[in-house]
């Protein structure tokens, strides 16, 4: 198996506050992992080291093929368009439409040709099924729908991981089981997708391989098949 994330005997500090230690974990490719913890315990910490807000410090780490612990600052732009990254609060740009917002990324990360562009966009929208809300502007679009295009977005450059931090953690429930339908269809696609979240009612529904942060660990559990 092909790992996308190696962590060996790593540390991860907020300043100089040790955050989560001797982490060892792997995640292979076509892997759908999740992240959980309660509020305080590390998974953003260990989502933003992941994408390289934070230094990792002691450890080794490599995430698709960027060592963790020598990443220049030059290179991180590099190991981001290798990630997608979908965030609790959309962060979508407020004053253009869903079609803009992709171009913009497209634009920021390199691409050049206009109808490629237009293209891409048209595939990542149809993945999640708003292919026909591309001229919205964000706030014309229910929070689930801003979810399924901040996912689209990150989507664009065919990532190797996809780190999404809480992505329903907004939403109401039904929300939740829709756009965790969306996750779970680019997952069989073969994208790999690292989903930190709290919302236990999703893990009981989706079973799948799971990662807790808890007195500064992160080990894997052994979900229990449970009989009614």
């Amino acid at each position: 198996m092909q790992n996308v994330l190696y962590l060996k005997d790593a540390s991860i500090y907020q300043g100089d506050n040790l955050v989560l230690s001797d982490i060892n974990i792997e995640i292979n490719k076509g892997e759908f992992v999740y992240l959980i913890g309660k509020t305080g315990t590390g998974k953003s910490s260990f989502m933003k080291t992941l994408y390289a807000d934070l230094p990792l410090t002691k450890g080794e780490g490599s995430i698709v093929d960027f060592n963790l612990r020598t990443l220049k600052e030059k290179e991180i732009p590099f190991l981001r368009r290798k990630l997608g990254v979908v965030f609790q609060d959309f962060k979508l740009l407020t004053d253009r439409t869903i079609n803009d917002n992709l171009m913009f990324v497209l634009k920021a990360t390199g691409w050049k040709n206009k109808k490629e562009m237009s293209t891409r966009v048209e595939e990542v929208l149809n993945k999640v099924d708003m292919k026909t809300k591309g001229f919205k502007f964000p706030h014309e679009l229910s929070g689930g729908e801003q979810q399924r295009v901040a996912i689209a977005r990150a989507l664009l450059n065919d990532p190797e991981l996809i780190l999404a931090d809480e992505p329903t953690g907004n939403l109401d429930p039904q929300t939740s089981i829709e756009v965790m339908e969306v996750l779970q269809e680019i997952n069989k696609n073969g994208n790999t997708i690292l989903m930190a979240t709290h919302d236990y009612a999703l893990l009981l529904k989706y079973p799948s391989k799971t990662l807790k942060c808890d007195e500064n660990q992160v080990f894997e559990v052994v979900q229990r098949k449970t009989t009614l």
